[in-house]
């Protein structure tokens, strides 16, 4: 897993070669030169000089940081990675140079990962297959083309209406939410975004939807297209 904040997950007390190595050292028999050999090639792999290994976290930036979190994701050769809101606490500058590296990672050593975010434009860049979450619950799944060409949810539409529009000559319809985002430990009966939606009915207050296949690749959990 990579974790949100770069330095809250990292053990302050901990030189990098110890961070990154831990992992291996629970699950193998290597001998220290064999770690050091491995560690060390997991730094350069995401862009970090050898001399990190003798380092501790405060002495790096939240992207070195970050790059740092990425190496002890990849120790054990992981086939899935779960990247929780990894670039959302760092500068914006640093950002797509992380994104970059995962992407590149994911080529290199023929990773999955289960990326989360709210930065819709960073979803559509990072993912294949996109699931919308609402209140702990999904709504709809697609390809990524798919749901951003044509959102069916009313939740999705809502979101994908959200994106600015880089050209101030073309006007974009924005479709504003009524209401307050229901307390997730006391959920509405029923569709959980039905107290929001636009176009919910009767029945979506007693009915909660399930995820039902609306056209090849594409599911969405909504009464409205059942």
């Amino acid at each position: 897993m990579v974790f949100q904040d770069p330095y809250a997950s990292l053990n302050p007390k901990q030189m990098v070669g110890d961070i990154v190595s831990e992992p291996i050292r629970n699950f193998s028999n290597k001998s220290m030169k064999e770690l050091k050999d491995e560690v060390m090639e997991l730094l350069t792999k995401v862009g970090l000089p050898g001399d990190a290994y003798y380092k501790y976290p405060h002495e790096f930036s939240g992207g070195q940081r970050q790059r740092i979190g990425i190496a002890r994701a990849l120790a054990l050769k992981p086939k899935l990675i779960v990247a929780d809101e990894p670039v959302s606490a760092l500068d914006v500058s640093v950002q797509s140079q992380v994104l970059n590296l995962l992407k590149e990672l994911q080529d290199e050593f023929d990773l999955t990962y289960l990326f989360i975010a709210h930065d819709l434009s960073v979803v559509k860049h990072m993912s294949d297959r996109i699931g919308v979450m609402y209140l702990g619950n999904l709504v709809e799944i697609a390809d990524k083309n798919s749901l951003y060409a044509e959102p069916l949810h009313p939740y999705t539409q809502a979101l994908i209406s959200a994106i600015p529009e880089p050209d101030p000559r073309k006007q974009k319809e924005r479709i504003i939410l009524q209401g307050d985002v229901p307390s997730p430990v006391n959920p509405p009966s029923g569709c959980p975004f039905h107290t929001r939606c636009p176009v919910a009915k009767e029945e979506c207050s007693r009915v909660k939807p399930t995820l039902k296949e609306v056209k090849p690749g594409h599911q969405v959990a909504c009464v409205l297209y059942n």
